[in-house]
């Protein structure tokens, strides 16, 4: 058997629950590594999907606790297969063999001793994308820094109530947002000639019911402390999804208003790498089946 022994009391992320993830699952729900599904993903940003699409891997497990999540039975670890690190270099040859553009890692930071040890057996031809919620650690992300070409974080929440709300940590943005300045900072951006993105860092945010005063208060933030060429993504794809009973201001996607709202505030800051998302991204269509 491979030695993982860090895995004995698990410490990789913020929460630092001390599992045995060796034998049990940890505050991620999961302990073994474990992904729910693997393909050539077109729905990403263009830059990211770019021709062929983003050879995404859904990883199982998640240290948030998302009440709208949309992956839910992943985040939840209920979906997934546990595959071994060799099994998983297979992965990423077999995406990099299908056309991928680049090989994205969803929801990783859990599974990272894995993960190293699966680029260590193979290192895909093309770049890596690490997709992240952003609950991280930043000694945990130097780790894995070395094998990263584009980091795809989420910026959440800005308020502590909300973040408490609506995602069980009250302490998101402190941890996500100095983990963020990291990733940021990390990869210089570089584009080819036809638009596909080789390296850098493009920050996501959803926006969200009756939220748009948050989503101005991290755009502030965005503007203020990320360098310019860091990306922003602006999400209008809400769909009321996971278990949001009792928060009946999750019933209903995002109006235009409320969208146009947080995009004329990204323009009035001077950002000027953004992304843009069509109103009908919203809905269930965009959810992808799941394999395991």
């Amino acid at each position: 058997m491979e030695n993982f022994s860090e895995l004995e009391n698990c410490k990789l992320c913020p929460v630092e629950c001390g599992a045995n993830r060796l034998s049990s699952a940890g505050a991620c729900g999961v302990s073994g590594l474990r992904i729910a599904k693997y393909y050539l993903h077109p729905f990403e940003e263009p830059c990211i999907s770019f021709k062929n699409g983003s050879g995404t891997i859904f990883f199982s497990g998640c240290n948030l606790r998302c009440a709208f999540c949309q992956n839910y039975e992943v985040s939840r670890a209920k979906r997934g297969k546990e595959i071994t690190p060799n099994e998983l270099a297979d992965i990423f040859k077999q995406l990099e063999d299908m056309g991928a553009e680049n090989v994205s890692l969803v929801t990783p930071s859990h599974f990272i001793p894995y993960l190293v040890r699966a680029f260590d057996i193979y290192r895909p031809n093309i770049p890596v994308v690490y997709n992240t919620g952003s609950y991280e650690k930043i000694d945990t992300l130097k780790r894995i820094d070395p094998y990263v070409d584009i980091y795809l974080p989420d910026i959440k929440f800005y308020s502590p109530a909300l973040s408490k709300r609506y995602l069980g940590k009250e302490d998101y943005f402190d941890v996500a947002s100095e983990a963020i300045g990291f990733m940021a900072n990390a990869k210089p951006l570089r584009m080819s000639e036809e638009g596909k993105m080789l390296s850098g860092c493009i920050v996501r945010h959803l926006v969200m019911p009756l939220c748009t005063g948050d989503s101005k208060a991290l755009l502030k933030w965005f503007s203020r402390a990320l360098p310019k060429t860091a990306y922003l993504s602006l999400m209008s794809q809400y769909t009321p999804f996971g278990k949001i009973d009792g928060m009946p201001e999750l019933s209903r996607p995002v109006t235009a208003r409320e969208y146009n709202t947080v995009v004329e505030e990204a323009f009035s800051l001077g950002i000027e790498n953004i992304f843009l998302q069509e109103r009908d991204s919203s809905g269930k269509t965009y959810i992808p089946e799941w394999d395991f």
